[in-house]
């Protein structure tokens, strides 16, 4: 078993699909089959199952892709520690992120980093705020970024954007003609929300609770695992949601979506690490980067 053949497998189990993976690798179709073949053939257990067009791990495969994913990290990890002798930080530096964070807010800076710093390799993973903790937590990540209050006392997070929550719905929504919802509104209109875990999602329902909505009774048609597969089902008619402003800002300047005022209030990003785990020179640098020029606020 090599790392190269354990980097293809995590590749596949994520993306679930041979070509996508091998495209993702730079290697083709033929060679990620070829090691995924190798590493069952050798140990005699079948990792995959496919599903129509896609594949899916099989119950061992899940168990050995959170093997997997240790040992390539610890691999990574043992990178950094000999890049750190050098006289620039180096090596992989493993970021998770949720998913408004990744898409909207970090590619940016992640861009002006690696600039700064050509010998660190950036690999970021998309999850929810519920993933993103859980994987700094077991050390797959050396450092997260998340949307929601961190309630962990093994995790140190310091605040380092805002954006603000609001509530949308489609440009021909009947909804659509008024400028602010009254709770009756939000109690009778069809909701489209993201799934348990997510950092958007508990923002939101804490916001509406305080203005006094029982989300719980509200009518809930569609959780969706995405801000963007959210984005679709409003702009297409299917109901109110709550998202950042981040997300909806395109879709409300071309007039797609109806953006009702005021807002459900700014909330904060967070950079998060392990308290008691080494931070590399790498991991330092990214933090370094990432902070306001207004200084830190740690919690």
């Amino acid at each position: 078993m090599t790392l190269d053949q354990l980097r293809i497998f995590i590749m596949v189990a994520e993306r679930e699909h041979m070509t996508q993976a091998a495209s993702a690798l730079g290697l083709t179709q033929s060679a990620v089959s070829a090691a995924i073949a190798a590493l069952e053939t050798r140990h005699d257990v079948k990792l995959f199952d496919r599903v129509g067009r896609r594949i899916e791990l099989t119950s061992g495969g899940q168990t050995f892709l959170a093997e997997a994913r240790a040992v390539v990290a610890r691999a990574q990890a043992a990178e950094l520690v000999l890049s750190e002798l050098g006289a620039a930080p180096g090596g992989v530096l493993n970021v998770y992120a949720s998913q408004t964070i990744a898409s909207y807010w970090l590619p940016q800076r992640l861009v002006s980093f690696r600039q700064s710093n050509p010998r660190i390799d950036v690999r970021l993973h998309l999850g929810n705020t519920a993933s993103v903790l859980k994987a700094v937590e077991s050390g797959a990540a050396d450092l997260g970024f998340v949307e929601d209050a961190v309630g962990s006392s093994i995790l140190t997070a310091d605040e380092i954007g805002t954006d603000e929550m609001v509530l949308v719905v489609a440009a021909g929504h009947p909804l659509a003609k008024r400028r602010k919802l009254s709770t009756a509104d939000m109690m009778a209109a069809d909701w489209i929300v993201r799934e348990p875990g997510s950092g958007t999602r508990s923002q939101a329902e804490a916001a509406l609770q305080a203005m006094g909505l029982d989300i719980h009774a509200r009518r809930i048609v569609m959780e969706l695992p995405s801000n963007e597969s959210i984005r679709a089902a409003v702009e297409d008619g299917a109901g109110l949601a709550a998202l950042s402003d981040l997300v909806v800002a395109e879709s409300v300047a071309t007039r797609k979506m109806h953006r009702f005022q005021p807002g459900l209030g700014r909330r904060a990003f967070f950079i998060v690490r392990h308290r008691d785990r080494h931070l590399s020179r790498a991991a330092q640098a990214l933090m370094a980067h990432c902070q306001p020029a207004t200084g830190r606020n740690r919690k």
